[in-house]
């Protein structure tokens, strides 16, 4: 650090030190559209800022389709889940639909209507508990897309109708056909909604595991639709002119849509469905069934209406069974495909964040690092700029004896990149002003010396000079000689006052001191003596009651014969020139 101001060589003042707090200002204006006038902070924010919003878009981008894909598998593991309440309001449709079928064939024979409607309305009231737990679990799906909320309207305006044909039942005002239509259809647009999820692009094991379950449910429709007709005919006890059409019809959808389950099931979910087909209770209904078909050209015989329902009632479980478990198969695949989404999903914005904050934290510190250096070196750069370079200055200005040493701070940045480079050519540039300064210094003292030397031995010649004359004139009677001594007496008094001159210039004291207090009027004459033109200078008043101090008395004479040595030569050279003293009141501040 550069070495404090010393009192004795003139201590800086403290309008010098408060220009370091003076904000430095551009010579021109600073234009926020221009980047080069930008300030260093507002570039590196914009350096870090443009890559993190890059970076914020792409990785958005990402996230949103990750989250799309997410909400897409997830609505769809709901879709799926709801699949358990759909096949449950499917089965009781089953039921009161084959049930109905049977007691519309008792009806035409002339039935009890009473016992019809008795018998069915257990059955009624079950399939509306299925609706009503349908339609609470589908209110979380509220928002799901616009497909599936389609379909499930369809679904419960197909099961309202199925609600306004139940009182034609008893009656039966109307043909057995046109009332297990609306079954008919409420059931098929129960299975479309059965079938309305989809997972979406790049999903084909979803979509197996959807396709699975719908086959399966159609095989147990149709099976259930086959026992409605051979019930019907059982309690007619005669089969229809249609009845054996529409049976191999069936027979052969359930043929086909059992095939194609086959196709889409695991091994594992055949495995089970081999097992459910070869159980006892699996058997019976399928041996009752075998006997409803035409042989021989025999006529297909009619089932016991009881043992029928009771064998087919027992076979249809086990197929409610088998579809609840691949169902359940689906829900749990949709449910992993979901949480592996959502994993993902959360590991990727994990991971962007975090790679976003670990970029933004090692940007923030190399930015800061950046910045703080800067600030370092501005700071040190106005310091030496506005505080040690002119203190320094100072002190040589005003050094009297030996030069002193001025030590150079150094840098304040360490670092070895560019900003600590521009650091030490700041400390370099800092340096070679002050060995300049220096050098000045010292040959300004050694020129100052010289000066100094010769001036004191002209002075000594010239006052032996002035005492030789003094001794010359007092013992000269020629009166024309006398005004020669005279002139060469005013002569070597012009010389002793260049002399003073030059030792004033040098920076030191004349050796001339004055013992005692002098008038005003004695101090003008000295002066006088000392300018060229002496005999052109005349007094004037001398308002002045007072004394010059001993001390100030030959400075201030030689002050005054510097100002009257300048008038004559500016004035017409035979004109006079009067010289006046008066008291004067200044202020000074």
């Amino acid at each position: 650090m550069a070495a404090g101001p010393d009192p004795a060589n003139g201590a800086v003042s403290n309008h010098r030190r408060r220009r370091f707090d003076v904000r430095v200002v551009p010579h021109r204006r600073r234009s926020p559209f221009r980047l080069r006038d930008w300030r260093m902070s507002t570039k590196l924010a914009t350096v870090l800022l443009v890559p993190s919003m890059a970076f914020l878009l792409l990785a958005g981008v990402q996230t949103s389709t990750l989250v799309g894909r997410t909400t897409a598998l997830n609505d769809f593991s709901s879709q799926v889940g709801i699949g358990r309440q759909i096949t449950a309001a499917v089965h009781q449709l089953q039921q009161e639909r084959d049930r109905s079928a049977g007691e519309l064939g008792e009806l035409r024979k002339g039935g009890d209507r009473q016992a019809a409607a008795n018998d069915l309305k257990p059955l009624q009231a079950a399939t509306d508990k299925a609706i009503v737990d349908l339609s609470r679990a589908a209110e979380p799906l509220a928002d799901a897309d616009a497909s599936w909320r389609v379909a499930f309207s369809e679904a419960l305006e197909a099961y309202d109708q199925v609600v306004d044909i139940r009182a034609a039942i008893p009656p039966a005002v109307l043909s057995s056909e046109t009332i297990l239509s609306n079954y008919h259809r409420a059931i098929g647009a129960l299975l479309d909604l059965l079938a309305e999820p989809t997972p979406g692009q790049n999903q084909p094991a979803l979509n197996d595991a959807v396709l699975r379950y719908v086959q399966l449910a159609r095989v147990k429709e149709l099976s259930s639709r086959v026992r409605a007709q051979l019930y019907a005919a059982a309690r007619v006890g005669a089969y229809g002119t249609e009845d054996r059409v529409i049976l191999a019809d069936l027979r052969g959808q359930q043929l086909t849509a059992l095939g194609a389950f086959r196709v889409a099931a695991t091994s594992e979910q055949i495995r089970r469905y081999d097992e459910t087909s070869v159980s006892p209770n699996f058997l019976v209904a399928t041996g009752l069934e075998e006997r409803s078909l035409s042989s021989g050209g025999a006529s297909p015989q009619v089932l016991p209406s009881e043992q029928w329902w009771s064998a087919s009632q027992q076979r249809q479980e086990l197929l409610r069974q088998l579809e609840a478990g691949v169902l359940d198969d689906a829900v749990r695949q949709a449910e992993e495909a979901s949480d592996d989404q959502l994993r993902t999903t959360l590991l990727v914005v994990g991971g962007v964040v975090t790679v976003l904050l670990a970029a933004l934290l090692i940007s923030l510190l190399i930015g800061r690092s950046v910045a703080r250096s800067m600030r370092m070196l501005r700071s040190q750069a106005l310091r030496i700029a506005q505080v040690e370079l002119p203190d320094a200055l100072d002190r040589l200005k005003t050094v009297t004896g030996g030069v002193p040493r001025i030590d150079v701070a150094p840098a304040v940045v360490r670092s070895l990149d560019e900003i600590g480079e521009l650091a030490e050519a700041f400390v370099a540039v800092h340096r070679s002003a002050v060995t300049v300064a220096v050098e000045q210094a010292l040959m300004r003292r050694n020129v100052n010396a010289m000066f100094v030397n010769l001036a004191r031995r002209s002075q000594v010649l010239v006052e032996r000079q002035l005492e030789l004359l003094d001794d010359l004139e007092r013992e000269e009677s020629d009166p024309d000689q006398l005004e020669n001594l005279f002139k060469l007496d005013h002569l070597a008094a012009r010389m002793r006052r260049n002399d003073e001159s030059l030792l004033v210039l040098a920076g030191t004291d004349s050796t001339r001191v004055q013992r005692e207090p002098a008038a005003p009027i004695d101090v003008l004459r000295a002066a006088q003596s000392e300018v060229e033109h002496y005999t052109r200078i005349e007094f004037g008043v001398i308002e002045l009651d007072i004394e010059v101090a001993a001390p100030a008395g030959h400075d201030l004479g030689h002050l005054l014969a510097e100002l009257v040595h300048h008038a004559p030569a500016s004035a017409p050279p035979d004109s006079q020139l009067e010289v006046a003293a008066r008291r004067a009141r200044c202020s000074f501040p």
